[in-house]
C-alpha cells in the first residue's frame, strides 16, 4: 500500500466513508494564500477555528507540530496542521518545518485511525511553504502509510 495520486481538487475528496482533508498552516495566524483559500471557499469553520486557536494561543497548544480537526460535513473533516514557521523565506531558509510536519502527521494518523477516515491532501508544504516533495513524501509514508491509513494526494 502506498500513496494514491489523483488529479483533482483535494477539497472534493474521492473516496467512500469518512474523509479528512489535511493541509499545512503557519505558526503566526496567517490565513489568506494558497490552499486555505480553496478550503475557505467551501467551508467557513476551518478558518474561523484556526484564527480563534491562534488568538487564544496563550491558553492552548497552538504551536509547530500541533493539529486541529474540524468536522465540516457529516463525512468530511479538515485538519489544520501547523508545519510552517512564519510565511517568509529568510535566514533560516523556507518556512516549512519538516520535523513539525512529521509531528502533525503522527497526530493526524491517530485521529484518522479513531475515525476510520481516509486522508486527502494537496502536495502539502510544497507551495508557499517552500518544501520539497522528495522530503515530504517519505514523512507521509513513515506516518500515515505505515499505520495503514488510506492516503490520497491531489494534483490540481
Amino acid at each position: 500500500m502506498g500513496i494514491n495520486y489523483l488529479k483533482g481538487d483535494a477539497t472534493s475528496p474521492q473516496a467512500k466513508g469518512k474523509k479528512m482533508i489535511a493541509h499545512i498552516c503557519n505558526d503566526i495566524g496567517g490565513w489568506g494564500k494558497g490552499f486555505v483559500l480553496a478550503i475557505s471557499k467551501r467551508w467557513k469553520e476551518p478558518e474561523a477555528n484556526y484564527r480563534q486557536w491562534h488568538r487564544e494561543r496563550s491558553q492552548n497548544d497552538f504551536e509547530l507540530g500541533q493539529i486541529q480537526t474540524i468536522q465540516v460535513e457529516e463525512y468530511i473533516y479538515v485538519c489544520n496542521m501547523i508545519g510552517q514557521r512564519g510565511i517568509k523565506r529568510g535566514s533560516n531558509g523556507v518556512p516549512i518545518r519538516y520535523e513539525a510536519v512529521k509531528d502533525c502527521l503522527d497526530k493526524l494518523a491517530e485521529v484518522a485511525e479513531e475515525l476510520d477516515a481516509s486522508v486527502h491532501m494537496p502536495r502539502i508544504g510544497c507551495g508557499l511553504a517552500g518544501g520539497k516533495w522528495d522530503k515530504i513524501e517519505p514523512i507521509i509514508k513513515d506516518t500515515l502509510i505505515l499505520k495503514g491509513i488510506d492516503t490520497y494526494v491531489y494534483d490540481f
